[in-house]
């Protein structure tokens, strides 16, 4: 069972990598897909969530190295606990999403975001994100209803 959730985080990070990796090279993108819900953007991110810290990119580097290390150890650990399927899946979740942002930022120096969302309040509008920016927010949210 270990493998699936293995394959989860692979998954997510090859997945949006694969992502970053176009959206990169692009010498164009469309401006909307999926019936004009989801805005395509390019936008490098030097910083943590919502750009925080860009003047301190090094450390955030550093941070998101360190919480993925954590976050790992937790994540082996509850490999050795019965049940705990929610806890094991959110982990993977965070991980992989984790994993894909900490890879950009050691390897790019800024964190590929790519899409937002056309709503009406204009704040919102202008957050760009990633896909594993989402497996994060939601593998957190699982991780603290699987904790025990």
């Amino acid at each position: 069972m270990a493998v699936f959730y293995i394959l989860v985080i692979l998954g997510i990070f090859c997945g949006d990598l694969w992502v970053k990796n176009r959206i990169e090279k692009a010498k164009s993108l469309p401006d909307t897909v999926l019936g004009g819900r989801i805005l395509i953007r390019k936008y490098h991110n030097k910083g943590a969530v919502l750009n925080l810290g860009q003047k301190k990119s090094f450390w955030v580097a550093a941070l998101s190295l360190a919480l993925c290390f954590l976050m790992s150890v937790v994540f082996l650990l509850s490999l050795g606990r019965r049940g705990s399927r929610t806890l094991r899946l959110g982990l993977s979740l965070l991980l992989g999403g984790a994993f894909s942002n900490t890879y950009d930022r050691l390897k790019r120096k800024y964190v590929v975001d790519y899409f937002s969302f056309p709503v009406k309040w204009k704040p919102l509008r202008r957050v760009v994100f990633n896909l594993s920016d989402f497996c994060i927010l939601i593998g957190a949210m699982l991780s603290v209803a699987g904790a025990r």
